[in-house]
């Protein structure tokens, strides 16, 4: 037997293992896809510490090279495998790495027996799905099953390298009939990702997530392998804003949990609603002392509906201009007979009622004063009026 670079031989090994490893009952079972740490790099096999403590996995290394035949791990380095089989000892199971090697068809069969993953290229854009390139073969991915949500573009995957599980594998004397998917991996890896974050999710918990999707109404974020639903409502205090406009695929954000509903469909559980507004710091908390009735601000014209127009002073806090001070004491009829959205306006402050969230506005044109008792009435809650109406008053 070849000994390794270390000067021990896999007999040594299990040796070792067996006098200072602890026993272990029900150990990794053939197809179980296990986690560990390498212990040594050998000339044709690798050792690795599985996570559970109690067992060793063995790899040929050539499972382990790549194109260029280069290893790609080092002692101490984390690797994920399948057990292939039970070795001759409960503590030793021989482990497969299909994935980053040249692949045989007998061994395709295999990967496909045991629920292996296998490395692959897609290659190009077919009818319902994508060709992939495994080992020199062709295998077909359906379109549904290239990710978990659903592909709109097939044709940014080409040429990239992925991993896929093989679903379907006949043989026969034309050759070899292959059908993977990559979606069952990414579902596999979203339980495992969910099961912790599931134990972080209570209301009015604040957790990192990245967007996954986009829709006018909203946009679907993976709080790490559980996904959540920001409401377009609740991306801040400032009106009229789409989630395209401030979102995109991908990007990475903190968001506070707002309600957790539980659901009957099994593949999602529970039905989450998130915020970004919650942690945002409310414009209205020191509206007073930012816009004191009286005080003369330059605004935009956000929306115009018959009585008047709505001006933002700042992101978030929107006030009326009523149609009686557009117009000066004219006739019209909608108040976009005189003015426009996105326009710019000189406004003044006429009153303020935070209880309800509402600004008074007025165009102070006329020139003419407005004194303290008229502003403080005109404040009185229910009471918000238009300067013209506190200019009959004086008359």
């Amino acid at each position: 037997m070849k000994r390794d670079d270390k000067g021990e031989d896999f007999e040594a090994l299990l040796k070792e293992f067996d006098q200072k490893g602890p026993k272990r009952g029900q150990g990794p079972a053939v197809g179980d896809l296990v986690r560990g740490k390498v212990l040594t790099v050998g000339r044709e096999s690798v050792f690795v510490a599985l996570a559970d403590g109690r067992t060793e996995g063995m790899l040929e290394l050539e499972e382990l090279r790549d194109e260029e035949g280069k290893v790609t791990v080092k002692v101490g380095d984390e690797i994920e495998a399948r057990v292939a089989a039970l070795g001759d000892r409960a503590e030793v199971v021989v482990l497969r790495r299909l994935a980053g090697r040249k692949t045989a068809p007998d061994e395709l069969e295999q990967a496909f027996r045991l629920g292996l993953p296998v490395e692959g290229t897609v290659a190009a854009v077919n009818k319902g799905g994508v060709d992939v390139t495994i080992a020199g073969l062709r295998a077909f991915c359906p379109i549904s099953q290239l990710e978990l949500r659903q592909v709109e573009d097939a044709a940014a995957y080409v040429g990239r390298k992925l991993s896929f599980r093989i679903t379907k594998y006949e043989a026969d004397r034309r050759g070899v009939n292959l059908v993977v998917s990559r979606r069952v991996l990414l579902e596999e890896e979203a339980r495992a990702r969910g099961v912790a974050t599931r134990s972080k999710l209570v209301i009015g918990a604040v957790l990192p997530g990245v967007v996954v999707a986009i829709k006018d109404f909203g946009a679907f974020v993976d709080l790490g392998g559980i996904e959540g639903m920001l409401p377009a409502s609740e991306l801040g205090f400032q009106r009229g804003v789409r989630p395209s406009d401030v979102l995109q695929v991908g990007q990475e954000l903190q968001v506070q949990v707002m309600r957790i509903e539980k659901t009957d469909d099994p593949r999602r559980p529970e039905r989450i609603s998130l915020s970004l507004k919650a942690l945002e710091r409310d414009p209205w908390e020191d509206v007073a002392d930012r816009f004191p009735a009286g005080s003369k601000v330059s605004g935009t014209v956000t929306r115009i509906e018959p009585y008047g127009a709505f001006i933002q002073l700042v992101p978030g806090i929107e006030g009326l201009l009523h149609i009686g001070e557009l117009s000066g004491g004219k006739q019209v009829r909608h108040a976009r007979e005189l003015v426009k959205v996105g326009e710019t306006r000189e406004v003044t402050v006429l009153a303020i009622d935070r209880e309800r969230r509402r600004i008074s506005l007025g165009t102070g044109e006329r020139g003419e004063e407005v004194d303290a008792a008229d502003l403080a009435a005109a404040r009185s809650p229910g009471k918000l009026g238009t300067l013209g109406d506190l200019f009959k008053k004086k008359k």
